[in-house]
């Protein structure tokens, strides 16, 4: 196995090792806050969700414990100052997913090139981040949470090794880092044991928000209250991650044109692709090395089955993450003619639930590439067989590397090219954190 890795290593060209063997920065450090927190097993963390919410195990009971969950409604708090304010160690987190210790969970986390699955770690991630809520909007006297606390965004996942071993024992370890009214800023870090450390592979921050016992309107959470000057810094980054995602949504080109500079790119592009044997606007041409936008797509479509539901019986957000990340992988696999790593994954915003037994369509494609870089967009949608509607439900990003240069993704129309430039400003974002 040493061998293996090894030799791995050493075939890696410069910029791939170069880019992920460096750790993530632009983020403050979070003080030590493990002392007197005993790590929780991966496996325990859905059933101790379920247990704060009162859900079933049981498909069958799910309409009889929503219905009990009415009751819950007299708990919620009027105003935000009525409830006790919390420290950032108050929502603390640690939790264990032994693939050292326990061979025999391996196998769900295994894929065939011998690593763990990172679709199987966004769902580790997701179920972890709704958990840490809980913790910090835990009232002692209540024995079931009055609060409904889902994911609403994944801010961003930033990767900073490539291989993640199937046999080495992970530990996830978080808190909440920012607080709003109703909304709340996780963040999450991963490590894997290696010669008795740990070392660091990821850190995510995650938003969620809380909504009343029915998930129908939102819900008052504790405040936060920093308790030292690295702990303000947390707090104050948190604040201004929130501007950040109102800002970057103002100039989405979806409500506003492209820059100047935009402009001159998306035209070069455009003379790039001209025909110059004919006078003709609409002949192109696709230039050397380059690949037409229209020919990277893949489709895929998933029916959503009880076994995927979430403590709240609609479809669990991490379910949706894998299945969209490995629509992506396949997506820069085909792509890029070798197998891709992971870097990053942004902005995913989770815009309406997904319910059980609906069909979910998924499509992607490459938006943009620059070197050995890969951004590929997924976009998932619900369809409804008796009205015939489309509802987009997520839109995600991820930025992966290959191990050579891939040829450039070239935009043929008009819509084609805002994506091309959406994944322009992704990618740009991504490259300023790592």
């Amino acid at each position: 196995m040493l061998a293996t890795r090894l030799w791995t290593r050493r075939n890696l060209p410069s910029l791939l090792a170069r880019t992920l063997t460096s750790g993530t920065t632009g983020s403050p450090e979070l003080p030590d806050m493990n002392e007197g927190h005993l790590p929780l097993h991966v496996n325990n963390v859905r059933s101790r969700l379920r247990e704060i919410v009162g859900a079933s195990t049981n498909w069958r009971d799910h309409v009889q414990a929503m219905q009990e969950r009415k009751a819950l409604y007299t708990l919620l708090a009027k105003r935000q100052e009525d409830l006790p304010p919390r420290r950032m160690k108050d929502s603390y987190l640690e939790v264990i997913l032994p693939l050292g210790s326990q061979p025999e969970i391996r196998e769900k986390y295994l894929n065939v090139h011998n690593s763990v699955r990172f679709g199987r770690i966004l769902e580790d991630l997701d179920s972890l981040g709704v958990l840490i809520c809980y913790t910090h909007t835990k009232q002692e006297m209540q024995p079931k949470s009055p609060l409904s606390i889902v994911t609403a965004l994944v801010d961003k996942i930033n990767l900073c090794k490539r291989i993640i071993y199937p046999d080495c024992d992970i530990k996830f370890t978080g808190n909440v880092s920012w607080v709003g009214k109703t909304s709340m800023e996780v963040k999450m870090h991963m490590l894997q044991l290696h010669d008795g450390d740990y070392s660091p592979v990821l850190d995510a921050t995650f938003v969620m928000v809380a909504r009343d016992p029915e998930n129908k309107g939102p819900a008052f959470v504790n405040p936060l209250v920093p308790e030292s000057p690295e702990e303000e810094e947390i707090f104050n980054q948190g604040e201004l991650n929130k501007l950040k995602r109102i800002d970057f949504s103002t100039a989405s080109l979806l409500k506003m044109a492209p820059t100047a500079e935009e402009r001159n790119i998306i035209h070069d592009i455009f003379l790039n692709t001209l025909d110059t044997r004919t006078v003709s606007f609409r002949s192109r041409k696709l230039p050397p090395n380059s690949v037409w936008m229209e020919d990277t797509k893949l489709k895929g479509l998933q029916i959503c089955h009880p076994q995927e539901r979430n403590i709240f019986n609609r479809i669990f957000g991490g379910f949706l993450m894998r299945k969209a990340f490995e629509l992506g992988w396949a997506i820069a696999c085909s792509y890029g003619g070798s197998r891709p790593f992971i870097v990053s994954v942004d902005d995913i915003m989770f815009q309406r639930p997904v319910e059980v037994g609906s069909l979910l369509l998924l499509s992607g494609q490459v938006c943009y590439t620059e070197k050995n870089y890969i951004q590929v967009r997924v976009h998932t949608e619900v369809y409804d067989a008796d009205t015939r509607d489309h509802h987009t439900t997520n839109i995600f990003h991820f930025t992966f590397i290959s191990e050579n240069e891939v040829p450039r993704v070239v935009p043929k129309t008009y819509g084609e090219s805002m994506l091309y430039l959406d994944g322009k400003r992704h990618f740009a974002a991504v490259m300023k954190e790592i």
